[in-house]
């Protein structure tokens, strides 16, 4: 499995709601890092996986939307809480949407609020996600990963 990744940084900010976490219930920022992981176990006629460069100005204009916003205030987050889950689950699935690389089979965000706390969200590209967590490629029926 070939696994290719892209990395960027960002400052926004955000404070949540439902619940008493002391500090984080006030606005404040936090310098996000955004990993986007794509795997795939087949590569194209030049020997790549996927067109970095599409990958990078993908994530870019995700960095973007993002960048000195509060998050709250975005549409995709009415409803929810900022965590870092929700973020990862969001950026995830706007990626997924945007990218058109057929030898992708698993797509991972991972999104750091700080140099010690993370959280990721997968998407199955080519299959679903089984109750073990492992992909099932439709197209050779056997795991992903």
């Amino acid at each position: 499995m070939f696994t290719v990744a892209v990395k960027r940084d960002f400052i926004a900010q955000h404070y949540l709601i439902g619940g008493d976490w002391g500090d984080e219930n006030t606005r404040h920022s936090h310098h996000y890092y955004v990993e986007l992981q794509l795997s795939g176990a087949e590569l194209d006629q030049h020997d790549y996986m996927v067109d970095i460069v599409e990958v990078e100005a993908l994530l870019d204009a995700q960095v973007r939307y993002y960048k000195e916003t509060t998050l709250n205030d975005l549409p995709e987050f009415q409803g929810h809480n900022p965590s870092i889950e929700r973020f990862a689950f969001i950026l995830c699935t706007t990626l997924a949407d945007k990218l058109r690389a057929p030898n992708v089979d698993v797509m991972t965000i991972k999104v750091w609020e700080n140099e010690i706390a993370w959280a990721s969200y997968t998407s199955y590209q080519r299959g679903e996600a089984t109750a073990s967590g492992r992909g099932v490629d439709q197209r050779r029926e056997r795991p992903c990963v």
